[in-house]
């Protein structure tokens, strides 16, 4: 896979967790979901974690982008 295509599916990934609104879920859902919700939290966590030590190992930093 071409570093464009890592690129566009995280942009793609970044997009969709931003349409995620657990606050407007229904408690009784939210509860059938936790373990899954939770599952998934972790290892995003997990992954994340990993690629930005991954630049960060060869010296890079990661900034946060500067709000036009």
């Amino acid at each position: 896979m071409s570093t464009n295509e890592v690129v566009a599916r995280l942009q793609a990934t970044v997009s969709a967790l931003g349409d995620v609104d657990v606050s407007a879920w229904p408690e009784d859902t939210l509860k059938e979901q936790l373990g899954e919700l939770s599952a998934a939290l972790v290892a995003l966590d997990s992954m994340l974690s990993r690629v930005a030590d991954e630049v960060r190992a060869r010296g890079l930093r990661i900034e946060e982008p500067v709000p036009a």
